[in-house]
């Protein structure tokens, strides 16, 4: 029986970003979204989801949950059985992106969670398809429900996050990288560093899908993760 997927999402985001892919896979394997707002470093993140995950697990992350993924993999190696990673980065922030991050914390603060939300995820980070408006109402939705002090920490993360370069480099598990051709917050070209990182690992770039490929591209990202589920495991 293939390892219980555990899915990270994207900060600001719930359990519903992956509902498409719950209501998908659950026929064939277990899995649970496990929430990544509990702490404003990815090292407090990474320890407080090690004592709740299974002892062996297949590993998605989008975004700041992709982040988080590549922290789980570097502390715990030997639970992580596989690994894909959707629009994300392994790199650390710059001080231009921190500073940018602390002005949205402060409208976030002063009650403007929305005009923050929309400044981070820019409509043009999305696809172009028939369902936009709605996948950024369901964005926006989410957020409101997390609230702006889960903003806040998040956002931490963020600024806070080490550089995973060298983690990725060490990888000995099936990797799949997964792009949006239309997200503009990390583009096919960065996707592409990341996976080259990586050995072994496959760049798989979703032509009709933005920075929120669970919802854009549902039944795409589902295929991608049968397909990654399946792969052999490498030899060490």
């Amino acid at each position: 029986m293939a390892e219980p997927l555990v899915l990270l999402p994207e900060l600001m985001c719930d359990a519903r970003l992956f509902g498409p892919q719950i209501a998908d896979l659950s026929r064939d394997m277990a899995v649970m979204v496990a929430p990544i707002n509990g702490g404003e470093r990815v090292e407090e993140l990474a320890s407080g989801l090690l004592d709740l995950l299974p002892r062996r697990f297949a590993l998605a992350g989008l975004g700041l949950g992709g982040v988080v993924a590549m922290e789980l993999q570097r502390r715990a190696p030997d639970r992580v059985a596989r690994l894909m990673l959707i629009n994300t980065t392994p790199l650390p922030e710059t001080p231009q992106q921190a500073v940018e991050r602390d002005a949205l914390i402060i409208k976030a603060r002063a009650g403007r969670l929305e005009e923050a939300m929309q400044a981070l995820f820019p409509a043009d980070c999305f696809s172009p398809g028939p369902y936009k408006r709605e996948i950024q109402a369901m964005l926006m939705d989410m957020a409101q429900t997390l609230g702006p002090e889960t903003f806040v920490r998040q956002l931490r993360v963020l600024q806070r996050r080490r550089d995973q370069q060298g983690t990725m480099r060490k990888l000995r598990v099936p990797v799949t990288v997964l792009c949006g051709a239309h997200d503009t917050l990390h583009p096919e070209k960065r996707q592409s560093f990341l996976a080259e990182l990586i050995p072994n690992a496959t760049l798989e770039v979703v032509e009709e899908a933005g920075h929120l490929l669970p919802l854009e591209a549902p039944d795409r990202l589902s295929d991608a993760i049968r397909a990654w589920m399946a792969a052999p495991m490498l030899l060490r």
